[in-house]
Parts: C-alpha cells; sequence; structure tokens
C-alpha cells in the first residue's frame, strides 16, 4: 500500500510540473522559439533525409524540356531558390530548382532541359527525360536553398532558357509582395523557353523576351544604371551571368545560381597525398581530383560530381583548397573539400585518405 502511494504521489508531481512548464511556455513570449536560420551547407535539418515520391505529372513545357510534378506525403517546405537531390534509377544524383507554389505542401514541381553528350550532358537529363513517367516513384533529397530571395524594394531578374526555373517562384514572390520588379527572360527560341507565357502573364509589361533569333543578344546596359537598393538576380548559361556581372557597376556582385557543372580542370598540375591510404598521386590540369584518386581508391565515394551533393566530401590535413563546389559553408571548407570539383591552391594537398 506504502508504494501504490508513492507512486500516485509521483504520477501527480510529474503532472503537476508538466501543467506548471505548459503555463510559462504560453506565457513566454519567446515561444515557440524563432526558427533557426536554414543550413546552407545541405547537412542540417532533414537535407539528407530520402522521400519517396510519385511522378503524379509530365508535361512538356517547351521544346526538348520536360516538367514534373512529383507527390508526396509531409514534403518539407521551400522557399524560392531551393532546389531539390534527385536521385535517379541509375543510382546518379542531379539537383533540380523547385519551380512550383512553396503553398503546395504535398507537391515539388521540377523541369529539366534535355542535354546530350555532345552538349556536355552527363546522362542524367536523358534519364529524366526517358524513364520518368506519370507513376513512376523516385527518391528526393532536401531542399536546400543556395539561391535565397532576399528582402528588397524592388528586382530585376535576368534568367537563360532553363534558367527560368528558380526566377519563377522569386517574381511570384515579389510580384505578391508588392515590391517593383522586372524580369529578362533570354534563350535561342521561343518554342524551347519554358514558362515564356506564364512570364509574360504575370509581367503584364514588366517581362521582357529576347531571344537570339528574333532579335540577338540582350542588351544589358540599363543594368549600369540600376539604383543601389536593387536586388539583381541570375540564372542561366556562364556567358549570360558573366555578362551580367560586368554590366554592374560600382563593383555590385549579382546573386547567382549555375545549373552546369564547375568546371573541374584549370591551373596547374599539382599533388595530393592520401596519408591513411600511403600513397600520393598527381592531378593533372584536365583532371578532377576525385579521378586522379580513384586511380588509387576505388572505392572512394562520390555521386553528383557537380559539388552539390557532398558524397566525396574529405578532410583536408594540409594544403590550400581552391574550392568551386556549390555546397560547404566556410567553417566546413576550412577543413575540408569536394573532391569532385575543388582543386589546389598551391603545389600539393594532403587528405584524410
Amino acid at each position: 500500500m506504502p508504494r501504490l502511494r508513492t507512486v500516485v504521489l509521483v504520477a501527480g508531481a510529474a503532472l503537476l510540473a508538466r501543467r506548471a512548464l505548459r503555463r510559462r511556455i504560453d506565457a513566454s513570449p519567446l515561444w515557440p522559439m524563432p526558427a533557426l536560420d536554414e543550413p546552407v551547407s545541405g547537412r542540417g535539418r532533414g537535407s539528407t533525409v530520402t522521400l519517396r515520391v510519385v511522378v503524379a505529372e509530365r508535361r512538356e513545357p517547351a521544346a526538348g524540356v520536360v516538367q514534373l510534378r512529383l507527390e508526396g506525403p509531409g514534403l518539407p517546405a521551400w522557399q524560392p531558390g531551393a532546389h531539390i537531390d534527385l536521385v535517379l534509377p541509375s543510382g546518379a544524383v542531379r539537383q533540380y530548382s523547385l519551380c512550383g507554389d512553396p503553398a503546395e505542401r504535398d507537391a515539388y514541381t521540377i523541369a529539366t532541359r534535355l542535354i546530350d553528350a555532345e552538349q556536355g550532358g552527363r546522362g542524367g537529363s536523358r534519364e529524366v527525360h526517358e524513364q520518368l513517367h506519370v507513376g513512376t516513384e523516385i527518391e528526393i533529397r532536401g531542399p536546400r536553398n543556395r539561391f535565397p530571395l532576399t528582402p528588397a524594394p524592388s528586382y530585376v531578374f535576368v534568367a537563360g532558357g532553363i534558367g527560368i526555373t528558380p526566377i519563377l517562384p522569386m517574381v511570384r514572390a515579389a510580384e505578391a509582395a508588392g515590391a517593383d520588379w522586372r524580369l529578362l527572360y533570354c534563350g535561342r527560341h521561343r518554342a524551347t523557353m519554358p514558362f515564356v507565357y506564364e512570364a509574360e502573364k504575370l509581367g503584364r509589361g514588366r517581362t521582357t523576351v529576347v531571344t537570339e533569333h528574333e532579335s540577338g543578344l540582350p542588351d544589358l546596359s540599363f543594368l549600369g544604371g540600376l539604383p543601389a537598393e536593387t536586388a539583381v538576380y541570375c540564372c542561366g548559361p556562364e556567358g549570360l551571368m558573366d555578362a551580367v556581372g560586368a554590366a554592374l557597376s560600382d563593383g555590385r556582385v549579382p546573386a547567382l545560381e549555375r545549373f552546369s557543372a564547375a568546371r573541374t580542370e584549370g591551373g596547374a598540375p599539382f599533388e595530393v597525398e592520401l596519408r591513411r591510404t600511403g600513397r600520393t598521386v598527381t592531378v593533372t590540369a584536365g583532371q578532377s581530383v576525385l579521378s586522379a584518386v580513384r586511380e588509387a581508391v576505388p572505392g572512394v565515394l562520390y555521386s553528383c560530381r557537380q559539388g552539390f551533393c557532398g558524397t566525396c566530401r574529405q578532410d583536408v590535413l594540409e594544403g590550400e583548397v581552391d574550392h568551386r563546389d556549390e555546397l560547404l559553408t566556410d567553417e566546413e571548407r576550412a577543413g575540408s573539400m569536394l573532391i569532385c570539383v575543388s582543386r589546389c591552391a598551391g603545389e600539393r594537398l594532403v587528405l584524410d585518405l
């Protein structure tokens, strides 16, 4: 009987403590605690969690472009500029910008252009075009956002071809916020430019479409006279992004999103010591560190080869790294590198491998 009385007293005390804590929480101006910043490294808060989704809808919004609506329960929230990792049936991982409505919590929308091998494609876009159909189940990771839309009174958006995919949700957000904005959408032919009708309809005169077939290259001179408070966002081919940066005045730098692989070649050859393996390999000017390392350690893990997914990340024990990835934070770069794209800034690196 005394033992039962003790159990009852302990249970009652616990109940009272929980009620007291709930009253403190409800009365606290700091509760719920403010959300932490989204991790930019892709290694935090569910970014590496793999989710199963199904292709619920497939469309072709332009010649050579496939748009997929991916549905699944409990999809993480996202903001304009975010992308997901698509784990293809072959096991390859590719990154695609989300171009749908962030308010939809049960679906993600992506679009990809078919890029053949002679154009620099590595097979991912072909796999999407040929193997992902309505009803296909597929794995995704993310979303992550390395291209966030920051508050500003006015915006200029510049998109080239498939680069419209992260830009379109930004335009919608700017419109909903009542901000002043302008969109310059460039491409070779209107028939190959996805969402061009939607962009023009949304713009009501604020969207300018320029095609090389009809008008030649776009005139970017207006960028030099933009007010300082105007934020500039650009996604497209390297040449377009370089031109946008050059057209801005006073050393201003646009916010950029690259959708092609980072260049892994260039610069002088260097040596990489694999400390635990006891081998030293030479990386030539036209070779990636990953390629050279795999000759000595064939089992080293990798996936995207674009500096996005982080699979090939290795700890750096010595040497200065020329970071070319789109994933690691400054803190992470202090002691590691993605060997699929990054190189040595000197003559020698030592990896904990």
